[in-house]
Formats: structure tokens, sequence, C-alpha cells
């Protein structure tokens, strides 16, 4: 068995990787960090065979994998601790505040032989594996568009709304690691970013309504929303070819299957009611979405494989930076 401790019983620890670590064969959840005397009561209820610690007990423990789910201030510290004590690690997105930091930690597990990775579930929505298995069908690509959009009107109390520098907060960080992330998959290296970053809501420290525009080298531009105080979302996808359009909305279900408590070991796993519409002006036929598949992350891990290139997250936060340069100096940024 894999023995995993798990740093963090938050939204991402407790709706993610717990319930993905637990379906997984071959893996045992034998740890959890949490400070929070209800989130205790939570994980204990919900996985009672795993102790919970505290993260210096955890350190101390004999593990085969640390997962890192805390907030983003802590990823750093925690997966540096990893990589030092030896134990293959797992840092949730973002995989750090920058890529400076980003790069260091690569550097170091590539030295001790340590296996890295980070938590880009979203390349196993199921519209995101949609696009990537029609988007042949579409000739070259000229433009493609891609939204998290929500509606989110009040602040709430959550360090992804703090404002220091630190916290790495905001949405171009949270939900625009995402967007970042499937873009540079499906188009490669960036040559130039420009980027708009706004506090909408009264009181609010950080962005909350993103937009960003890369130019690919490879010529396709992306452009990427997210928003907080979205009343009406626009297409989750937009892919706009010399053959054709690829229009999909809604998004992948299975965050809210997991909170339900779903699990990937139930029938029918990831599997959808929502369409897309592939093709010319009215001459669409409807095209049905392919089953997400988060399991496949910790599947991969467990069959001794890297199931996400930490580079490639780094190479994501190098465009993070860059966007948040275009907006504070309202210009286009050169990579």
């Amino acid at each position: 068995m894999t023995r995993v401790g798990l740093l963090g019983y938050g939204i991402a620890g407790r709706v993610f990787h717990a319930p993905l670590i637990t379906s997984t064969e071959g893996m045992e959840l034998v740890a959890i960090v949490t400070a929070n005397p209800e989130r205790q009561a939570q994980a204990s209820a919900a996985h009672p065979a795993a102790k919970i610690v505290t993260a210096d007990e955890l350190f101390e423990l004999d593990l085969d994998l640390i997962v890192v789910a805390t907030p983003n201030r802590t990823h750093v510290e925690y997966a540096r601790r990893a990589i030092e004590k030896g134990v293959a690690v797992v840092v949730d997105k973002p995989f750090a505040p920058t890529s400076a930091e980003a790069k260091d930690l690569v550097a170091s597990a590539e030295a001790k032989g340590v296996p890295l990775t980070v938590f880009q579930n979203r390349r196993w929505d199921s519209d995101f594996l949609t696009v990537r298995k029609i988007i042949g069908q579409l000739g070259d690509i000229r433009r493609f568009e891609s939204r998290y959009e929500r509606w989110v009107p009040e602040i709430w109390d959550n360090w992804r709304e703090f404002g220091a520098p630190e916290e790495a907060g905001g949405l171009l960080y949270d939900l625009g690691a995402h967007l970042v992330d499937q873009a540079l998959q499906l188009f490669g290296p960036v040559a130039r970013v420009y980027a708009e970053l706004d506090r909408r809501r009264p009181g609010a420290q950080v962005d909350d309504d993103v937009f960003v525009a890369l130019t690919h080298k490879s010529g396709v531009r992306s452009h990427l929303w997210a928003n907080a105080h979205a009343a009406n979302a626009g297409p989750r996808f937009r892919v706009l070819g010399s053959k054709g359009a690829f229009v999909i909305s809604g998004l992948d279900e299975q965050e809210d299957a997991l909170d339900a408590g779903r699990r990937p070991t139930d029938p029918n796993w990831g599997h959808e009611d929502r369409t897309g519409q592939l093709g010319v002006l009215g001459e669409t036929t409807d095209i049905a979405v392919e089953p997400g598949a988060y399991q496949n992350f910790y599947a991969e891990l467990q069959a001794g494989r890297i199931p996400v290139d930490p580079a490639s997250s780094v190479d994501a936060l190098e465009v993070i930076e860059a966007a948040f340069t275009s907006a504070r100096e309202n210009r286009v940024v050169e990579l």
C-alpha cells in the first residue's frame, strides 16, 4: 500500500484529495493535518482510519506520499519539507506564489530524486477532455475562449480573499491557474500576454474580475476570463477554427459530485447529460461530453507515473506573473 499523508482539510483536502486518494486502489490515507476542530471532526467521521495529526507529527511518520492542500502561502514550505524527507509530494495549484520558488522546488526534487507533481485536476474535466478529442476537426485554430465565471457577490472570510502578496489570493491565482494551464496544454508556449484585473466587489482586496489574452507562439490567441460576480455566465469554451467551431456551456460536475459524497468507484462516474455544439453556423451537431476523470490523477501516481510535469506549472506561473505585470503597467508583456 502507498501510505499517504494529507496536509489540509479545507475545500481542496476534503472535497478533492481525500476522496480521490481513498478511491484509488493501493492507496491508504493514514494521516490528515487540520487545526480546525470542526474540520477535525469532519475528517475523523469521513476517514476514521486516518490519524489527525499536526504538520510536525506528519513529517515524522513513515509515508510514501505527502499531499499539500494547505493555503497557498504554505505550499513551498511544506513541499520543501517533503522533498528534504525524500517523500513523493503532490502540491495543489497554484504550485507556488512565484515561478522562482516553483523552479527551486523542481530543482530540489530533481537533485534528490523525489517525485514531485502538481494537482492540475481540471486537465481531467469532462468538457476539456471533449475539446482535446474534437479539436482536430476544427482545422487551424484561430481563437480559444475559456471561462470560469461564478456568482459570489459577497466577499467570504477565506485566505483566497486576502490581499497580502504571500497569500497568492485572487481569481488569477485560483481559477486562472486552471485557465492558463489548459490553454498551455492545448496550444503550447506563449509569446505575449495582456491582462485586465479588477476588484469589483466593495471591499475586495484581490482581483475578482479577470481577463487575460495570450498570443501563443503557434499563432493561436487564447482569451481567458474568471469572474466572481457573473450573474449569467458565458460559454465554458468557444473554439474557433478554419473549418468550424465548438461551443459548450456549463461546468464539469465532478466537484459537486465529490462534495455530495459520490466517488469515482460509483457507476457512471463522470458521465454528464451536457452536450456541446460542433459545426458551422446553423449546421451543428450535438457532441456528448467525455466522462470526467479526476481519478486518473492518483491512478497515474499509483502506477509510478507523474501525472503533471511540475515544469508545466512553472510555465503557467510565468504567464500569471506576466499577466499581473501587464495589468499593473497597462501594456503587453513579451515572454
